[in-house]
């Protein structure tokens, strides 16, 4: 496979954002949800008011994985108060890694949570921590072969449909 880079995400690239979170989101989800409430999420949670909101945060950064200038994957950090739910100084979450399914199985969710650890211990971040829904097995596995831990539960509202996240965490120190 060709290099994949990772660069940070620029305010004027948001409809390759929105085009990109939509994409994975749907091919992740789909097939487990019903299509009004993937309809009504991806209109809400990848609008373009909520994403211009998303990328002026101080306290949150995007990054896309590139291949040949082909947009295959994006991350997303949040530190101190805009994390989702902890908002400790001295954490950092990761609130979402998607890869497109034709490139899953070759390590580039890796490469996106290498990324992640890697501004985690430029923060001086004593841990990083993350929720994943509790029925994909695929991404429980990724974070708990990186060394992930469960600690606690919490709920996402897919639509009308409350789901149980399992959240996970990761110490640094």
């Amino acid at each position: 496979m060709k290099t994949v880079e990772i660069l940070k995400i620029k305010k004027d690239e948001i409809l390759q954002l929105q085009e990109i979170g939509r994409r994975t989101f749907y091919e992740t989800f789909s097939e487990s949800n019903t299509e009004e409430n993937m309809k009504d999420y991806l209109g809400k949670g990848f609008s373009i008011d909520k994403l211009t909101t998303e990328l002026n945060d101080i306290n949150a950064e995007f990054y896309f994985a590139k291949i040949d200038q082909e947009i295959i994957g994006y991350l997303k950090l949040n530190f101190g108060e805009s994390q989702t739910e902890i908002k400790d100084d001295k954490a950092l979450e990761i609130e979402r890694i998607y890869v497109l399914k034709e490139f899953h199985g070759k390590k580039v969710g890796q490469i996106l949570y290498n990324k992640a650890i890697e501004i985690a211990k430029q923060k001086n971040a004593d841990y990083v921590w993350l929720g994943v829904w509790e029925e994909n097995q695929r991404a429980i596995n990724f974070y708990k072969k990186n060394g992930f831990v469960e600690f606690d539960k919490h709920i996402f509202k897919l639509g009308n449909d409350e789901q149980t996240d399992i959240m996970m965490k990761l110490k640094l120190t």
